[in-house]
């Protein structure tokens, strides 16, 4: 029987609904109370979710809360994840690990010296999908990963998200803070640490108008560019172009094709869980896919039954997002080396930060710090921390 840890909520905006629903998934923690800048935001939380609100100083010195989940905007992900650790409590914070890539590397050394867990979304990596496509790749069938392509491209983040200013302010990073993280860890998963990179930004409009919510057509200045075009070597050798764009109206592209010496594989979306694999090891027009399927994987299975209030996922899809959360958790019950981890998350701020970089002076940069390729998650370990585990 697993520890069941008593959870700390910090930021109750518009993604907290989504952790609150793995409840019904995970059973190795429980969040008690939530915390909000805003005390109306905290308090409406703990009336949906039936938990006690407290203040942001009250949650971080409660003796009962082991770990913080940090749900804050992308801006105030340090300020709140420092004041964790030093609070000497773990931390599991959405992504990204911070906007800067100095506050990202002092959390790591932080948490290294306070000898506490330091854990960051994204977790759909360790959903079927891209772990499918990792057991794929490992096994050889494509042979060694030489070059790729990966793209998400849409009209915005406004389009969706009724709070999407931080997204637009200058150093916001538009979509390479916002879908960044999810396609970079995708690809560290799959290939390793990356090595350096070269970059391309763009700005198409001046203003945005956010399309939900209480500020439905309100227009918002765009200070950050919108759409990222980048080529990264990989330290296995691996050349991959990347699109990150708010810029798109629609593509009919697949998110993630890595083109290997016997095969080229297609990487299902890594902003979701579940989705087939398909691999083809024959060449031209005649060339056949084989699909891979993950529908009866553990963090495969279609799992939301109703409409989610946020628009972006959607009912037809896998979504088990706070596995990363529970992940953790287990390994700190059995010292374990977790997944989600402060050095990969790092890895991929890096990555990030020296796009931007890159992009603006148009040269060559350096990633400079790397990290080991997480393990594999294999269906007997999620079991461990999952409903209905047999």
């Amino acid at each position: 029987m697993n520890k069941v840890y008593k959870v700390g909520l910090i930021g109750c905006g518009h993604i907290n609904e989504t952790y609150f629903r793995a409840h019904e998934y995970f059973n190795n923690f429980k969040i008690i109370k939530c915390a909000d800048v805003k005390e109306s935001a905290a308090k409406n939380c703990a009336n949906v979710y039936n938990i006690e609100s407290v203040s942001v100083d009250d949650l971080l010195v409660d003796n009962q809360i082991e770990v913080v989940l940090n749900l804050t905007t992308p801006q105030s992900h340090y300020e709140v994840t420092k004041k964790t650790l030093l609070a000497g409590k773990h931390s599991y914070c959405e992504k990204p690990l911070a906007t800067k890539f100095e506050n990202g590397q002092e959390l790591v050394n932080l948490a290294k010296e306070k000898n506490l867990y330091l854990g960051n979304a994204p977790d759909t990596f360790l959903g079927a999908g891209n772990q499918k496509s990792r057991q794929l790749i490992d096994s050889g069938l494509v042979g060694d990963i030489k070059l790729g392509n990966a793209i998400f491209a849409f009209p915005g983040v406004q389009s969706y998200h009724p709070d999407p200013e931080p997204w637009f302010q200058k150093d916001g990073g538009g979509p390479v803070f916002d879908m960044g993280p999810y396609y970079l860890t995708a690809l560290v998963n799959l290939l390793g640490p990356a090595k350096h990179v070269q970059g391309r930004e763009l700005t198409i409009s001046e203003f945005r108008e956010i399309g939900i919510g209480p500020k439905k057509g309100k227009k918002i200045k765009v200070e950050s560019p919108t759409t990222y075009m980048a080529t990264i070597q990989f330290h296995n050798s691996a050349i991959i172009q990347i699109t990150l764009s708010f810029d798109v109206i629609n593509h009919q592209r697949n998110h993630i094709e890595l083109y290997g010496t016997k095969g080229s594989i297609i990487v299902p979306d890594p902003n979701m869980f579940g989705g087939s694999v398909f691999i083809s090891v024959n060449p031209g027009p005649e060339g056949k896919w084989e699909e891979y399927q993950t529908e009866n994987m553990k963090l495969g299975k279609i799992n939301i039954k109703n409409p989610s209030v946020r628009l972006n996922e959607s009912p037809t899809n896998a979504n088990y997002r706070g596995i990363g959360l529970s992940e953790m958790l287990y390994c700190i019950e059995n010292k374990k080396k977790h997944r989600c981890s402060g050095e990969l998350s790092l890895h991929v701020l890096d990555i990030i930060d020296s796009t931007m970089q890159a992009a603006i002076s148009k040269t060559h940069k350096e990633i400079r710090t790397t990290c080991k390729k997480p393990e594999f998650f294999p269906e007997e370990e999620i079991k461990k921390i999952f409903y209905y585990g047999d």
